[in-house]
């Protein structure tokens, strides 16, 4: 279909059906320029909830539509294509992370929010990559703690907490995907420039980051940090609103282990959602993300203590 076609289609609808559009940072550059909100998965689930908005359309994965809905019970959510999937969200199924919790009985269960609500039922507290430290750091110190679905999160968490954790073995496919080798070699043609990573992303990248922090927070270190060169390992798709927002800084993707043409880290699930799938998800209203309301009065407490604590 014709692109100004999709667009004033989408724009149409979405008056009409009073809808609203949020994408998160990782969405092809088409799906953010029309979006009304641009964020990161949580974020995003609460603006929705201050919306009047009868209909949330969530370009972004599965996990975060499910949020959306968990938070915002009255809404009709629907997602652009609903096989968008999450590697961290896919390698953690309920029925083995229901044994894996029984193998450590006694421990506080706190999960990333790249989950299902399945798992967010399951657990005590949820974080993001952003209030990790401050939910780890509300524990007792007498208490163990289980941290899932990212190991790579979790190393992470352990270093700065200096706590131990039990991590369940998962990862974000995107963030393991960075290549030492091809970043140090960019990093020597560019020796003035920062490295920003996400902290889902490998110890050693981590190791060679001068900052590390949620796509939030590295969006805010990039505006604010008086380097004019800035490496930036996470999903390239962030790229684009912050060049907006910095037009004079130089930001280069991560290069990834990958020999392709873009050479950066590209989130495939999150790039399933196009122009056209959102106009047709909006027009018909469908798929639909529905959780039952037992499931989701289960999942919403370990969301609702975080936010208290954030």
């Amino acid at each position: 279909m014709d692109k100004n076609f999709l667009i004033q289609e989408i724009l149409r609808l979405k008056e009409e059906k009073n809808a609203v559009i949020l994408a998160h940072y990782y969405q092809n550059e088409e799906i953010q320029e029309i979006a009304d909100f641009i964020g990161d998965s949580l974020e995003l689930s609460k603006k929705a909830q201050n919306t009047n908005a009868d209909i949330i359309v969530f370009a972004g994965v599965h996990f975060m539509a499910e949020t959306a809905k968990i938070l915002n019970p009255d809404k009709k959510v629907v997602l652009p294509d609903f096989n968008a999937g999450c590697s961290l969200a896919d390698g953690c199924n309920p029925k083995d992370f229901k044994l894996f919790k029984e193998k450590h009985p006694d421990h506080v269960v706190v999960t990333y929010i790249n989950c299902s609500a399945e798992i967010k039922a399951m657990s005590d507290l949820v974080c993001t990559s952003s209030n990790a430290k401050k939910i780890i750091g509300s524990i007792p110190s007498d208490k163990k703690i289980i941290f899932a679905p990212d190991q790579n999160l979790g190393s992470y968490l352990q270093k700065e907490t200096q706590r131990e954790l039990v991590l369940w073995e998962g990862s974000c496919v995107v963030h393991e995907a960075f290549s030492l080798d091809k970043l140090i070699e960019i990093y020597n043609k560019n020796p003035t420039a920062k490295i920003a990573a996400h902290p889902e992303s490998e110890s050693h990248i981590l190791k060679a980051a001068h900052y590390i922090g949620s796509t939030s927070g590295i969006i805010n270190f990039i505006k604010t940090d008086p380097a004019a060169v800035f490496i930036v390992a996470t999903e390239a798709g962030i790229l684009h609103e912050l060049s907006k927002a910095v037009p004079e800084k130089t930001l280069i993707p991560a290069p990834s282990t990958e020999d392709n043409t873009c050479a950066c880290s590209e989130c495939a699930f999150m790039k399933v959602n196009t122009l056209e799938k959102l106009y047709l998800c909006l027009k018909n209203e469908s798929p639909e993300i529905l959780v039952n309301e037992p499931l989701r009065i289960e999942a919403l407490k370990p969301i609702q203590r975080m936010l208290e604590l954030s």
